[in-house]
């Protein structure tokens, strides 16, 4: 055998050893690539159903906001007809009810000042009384 025989020779066989090692490698990858799509096929069998619920979950959501809305629309209405029926009620009573709390401050304010007009004529009397007793006294003493 030639040199170039024994050189032809060795590089057969790390040509064939790379081919082995490359075969590996992908049967490696080829592997990495059937768990890789088992494991999507599993997980799409898992949302899909999960997407479902949660479709209808959002539907549940929606149909309950559409009643509150619609109670939020009632509530605003009658807060609206309360607030009319008290402005009426207010302007309907509070005129004569204010006509009337004004009569009675009259009266106890009238009533009041007689018995201060009653007070202050007895303590005239009473003073003046004192006076006189004690003018008498000092004629006397």
């Amino acid at each position: 055998m030639s040199a170039g025989a024994i050189v032809g020779l060795i590089f057969a066989i790390f040509f064939a050893i790379g081919v082995c090692f490359f075969a590996f490698v992908l049967v490696r990858v080829a592997e990495v690539l059937k768990e890789t799509t088992k494991l999507v096929a599993g997980i799409t069998q898992e949302t899909v159903p999960m997407l479902n619920e949660i479709t209808d979950t959002v539907k549940n959501g929606n149909a309950q906001l559409v009643k509150v809305d619609a109670i939020t629309d009632n509530v605003a209405t009658m807060s609206k007809n309360v607030s009319g029926l008290v402005g009426t009620a207010t302007s309907a009573i509070g005129g004569p009810l204010v006509k009337v709390a004004s009569f009675s401050y009259g009266v106890r304010a009238a009533i009041t000042s007689r018995k201060n007009e009653d007070v202050a004529k007895r303590v005239k009397a009473e003073l003046k009384a004192d006076r006189k007793a004690r003018r008498a006294d000092k004629k006397k003493g």
